[in-house]
């Protein structure tokens, strides 16, 4: 089987109109993907007399979300562009077989991550953080959002398979019509069914799964490049091995933020309290939701990337990612100065909480400093990527959190207090970037050449 004409304008198309509208819809499905958590907690965060603990108790489940989507990851993020390179050497066949696997891997990481965390939720959130009064919420959520894991993994492990192909307007409703949902739903049962915060879990496990019914449909249908067979889904090891060692990247790049997440948590309780936890919360989802469309760009032009250069259209890879770091860039600065000029506005979202808007006010601009130039990192590692440039990313991802933020936010609050795990975020953005930034500069000409390109096909 062969790939059909239909994503061919990936290597031919004028690159500003045509990354523009691989773009756009991206953006529109990460900024809407982003909102199933973002209006979780807002929702919360108002619940009269619980509010504040609710959003608190809710922002501690948010390390194993984040690693549950993490898994998804290995999948989409590592064998979706693994896919487009070899929709680029014109060999379907082979991108029905990683899509076979990757499904195949979705089902073992739904059935290991279940038993885990439901055996071990009480221990593991007391780990991460939870204090008595938070606790009962945590488990609450966690309890109802752990029934849709299957639903979550394929959702966010298939979608990207639709983007690859080029065909990113399926790719943004797929997210859309379960964000949509969620939005409607969430207020319902929280509110006027009054479930509180099991209210908001049944909600998003109802929206993903009309997400992943959607996918299914779609990638067992007629109109997509490759598509969903039986006798795919089953391990075939050297593929899994290729989907595992590119997508090992991407998975530290969102596990790390599950680690991140428990140390700081930790540390927030042990120095501050529940309100300090309270305030990660809350900047966390600001960040998320703001810096989700830098995610969506980057992964809607990602597929150009990855086409390209598996065509061996050196020049049109080196534009093509000229154009995103400095688009990625510019809007990373824009957002940040936002941010940072309107705390108050951003906390008051979240919680009516006068105190806790007030820590909100303090601690933002030193949290959000180093993302003035955290574009460039988050638009330069997806180059790494998309060009199978496994080991490169991987570092990348391991620096700033492993090997930079973790150790600085258990260090600094022994000479700094509380405030010592705020700044270690800024300190730690800003190295990485340098870094990135090297790499790319002294590694891109070698990785642009038919000798690399042979190494990864």
């Amino acid at each position: 089987m062969s790939s059909k004409v239909g994503n061919e304008h990936l290597g031919t198309d004028e690159l500003i109109p045509l990354m523009t509208k691989m773009a756009i819809p991206s953006i529109l499905a990460q900024t809407v993907n982003i909102l199933y958590s973002i209006i979780d907690r807002v929702y919360i965060g108002h619940i009269k007399g619980i509010g504040t603990d609710a959003l608190t108790g809710v922002g501690l489940t948010l390390p194993i979300i984040t690693l549950i989507s993490a898994f998804s990851a290995v999948v989409g993020a590592g064998g979706a562009p693994l896919a487009a390179i070899f929709l680029g050497k014109r060999d379907g066949k082979r991108a029905n077989q990683i899509l076979g696997n990757g499904i195949f891997l979705l089902c073992v990481f739904t059935v290991v991550l279940m038993l885990v965390f439901y055996l071990f939720q009480k221990p593991l959130l007391y780990a991460f953080g939870a204090s008595d009064n938070t606790i009962v919420h945590a488990r609450l959520y966690l309890s109802v959002y752990l029934i849709g894991t299957m639903m979550v993994q394929l959702a966010l492990g298939l979608n990207p398979f639709i983007l690859c192909e080029g065909n990113a307007k399926i790719g943004m409703l797929t997210v859309c019509v379960g964000a949509v949902i969620n939005l409607v739903l969430d207020p319902i049962f929280i509110f006027v069914f009054d479930l509180k915060v099991a209210g908001a879990a049944i909600a998003t496990v109802i929206s993903q799964t009309v997400s992943a019914i959607w996918i299914l449909l779609y990638l067992t249908g007629k109109k997509t490049t490759f598509t969903i067979q039986l006798r795919y889904i089953k391990p075939d090891w050297d593929t899994i091995k290729r989907i595992c060692g590119l997508g090992i990247s991407p998975f530290i790049m969102r596990s790390t933020e599950s680690l991140i997440s428990i140390v700081m948590n930790r540390g927030l309780q042990m120095y501050g309290g529940d309100m300090y936890v309270g305030s990660l919360t809350i900047m966390q989802s600001i960040y998320q939701f703001l810096y989700a469309p830098i995610s969506g760009f980057t992964q809607g032009v990602q597929p150009i990337i990855s086409y390209n250069y598996g065509a061996g259209k050196f020049e049109r890879v080196r534009r093509t990612s000229r154009y995103m770091i400095i688009t990625s860039e510019i809007y990373g600065l824009v957002a940040t100065i936002v941010v940072i000029a309107f705390p108050a506005f951003w906390g008051s979202l979240f919680t009516p909480d006068v105190a806790l808007i007030a820590l909100i006010r303090r601690t933002i601009p030193i949290f959000f400093a180093g993302t003035l130039v955290f574009g460039l990192q988050l638009s330069i590692q997806p180059v790494f990527l998309a060009t199978g440039q496994a080991k490169v990313s991987l570092f990348i991802a391991l620096l700033r959190k492993v090997i930079l933020l973790v150790p600085l936010a258990i260090i600094l609050p022994h000479f700094m207090g509380v405030w010592g795990i705020y700044y270690a975020e800024p300190i730690s953005d800003i190295l990485s970037v340098v870094t990135a930034c090297t790499l790319y500069l002294t590694r891109i000409n070698k990785i642009l050449s038919k000798e690399s390109l042979e190494k990864i096909v």
